[in-house]
């Protein structure tokens, strides 16, 4: 949903709801081939989970950044959104697109997302059993959102090649600070779960960080195990001023 995303923080204003802004975006015209039943569907079931939530401070944050930054680095600040709010992506790229990645793998499809699915079933980690259209319907979707992406190519096959992908220095930027601002420690803000939606491990979050006192972003200092990073943002709106500056 990055082309939809995109539209929808532009018509997004603070304070918004999602019946709201679907009623933006119907009297809009700017979504002429989708239905009024799919359009609300989007903004409910798509754009409000992720965007929506902590009072809306993903919108306002991202309706800042994204007109002003790089598309790939949009889509990276979606992905870590979309994959909070829906935790099946969130494991399937730490389970098994990174593992394959890292590996050497060319390729990941339909039949990888499909063993993870039904895994993930067999451990009762759903509520209940899928059934089987189920099972089909989200393995395409996750093989779909790795598209949508970046990290496989959009060939609309079951299986699709997998692209060189790394996580790019304003996105690390945002997300070590978007933890550093939900009160995490530093030792918790480099070994936090959402690296992994990356590939990150801790020793590489850690570069990461290195690197961005380098551009002066933050200071950071690290004897052993033992790290500290001096915050130079006292809010994420200051961090995205500077961001959307280039």
């Amino acid at each position: 949903m990055i082309s939809e995303t995109r539209t929808l923080l532009d018509l997004w204003q603070p304070g918004m709801t999602a019946s709201r802004l679907n009623d933006a975006g119907l009297e809009s015209g700017r979504f002429p081939t989708m239905t009024a039943r799919r359009l609300r569907n989007v903004v409910a079931e798509c754009f409000g989970p992720r965007y929506l939530v902590d009072g809306g401070a993903p919108a306002s944050r991202l309706k800042r950044l994204v007109p002003r930054i790089p598309a790939a680095e949009s889509q990276q600040l979606m992905l870590i959104y979309t994959a909070r709010a829906n935790r099946i992506l969130a494991d399937f790229l730490r389970e098994v697109f990174w593992p394959r990645y890292s590996s050497g793998y060319s390729t990941i499809g339909t039949e990888e997302a499909r063993a993870f699915v039904v895994r993930a079933l067999d451990e009762r980690r759903t509520s209940k059993r899928w059934s089987e259209s189920t099972v089909r319907r989200v393995s395409a979707y996750l093989i779909g959102c790795c598209s949508d992406f970046g990290l496989v190519q959009s060939t609309g096959r079951s299986t699709r090649g997998v692209l060189s992908y790394r996580l790019l220095s304003n996105s690390a930027a945002y997300l070590a600070h978007d933890l550093h601002f939900h009160g995490l420690a530093d030792a918790a803000v480099l070994s936090h779960e959402d690296w992994g939606l990356f590939g990150l491990s801790r020793e590489d979050v850690l570069a990461e960080v290195k690197a961005l006192a380098l551009k002066s972003l933050l200071i950071v200092q690290s004897a052993g195990d033992l790290v500290r990073i001096s915050w130079k943002f006292d809010n994420m709106e200051a961090l995205c001023d500077v961001l959307a500056q280039g």
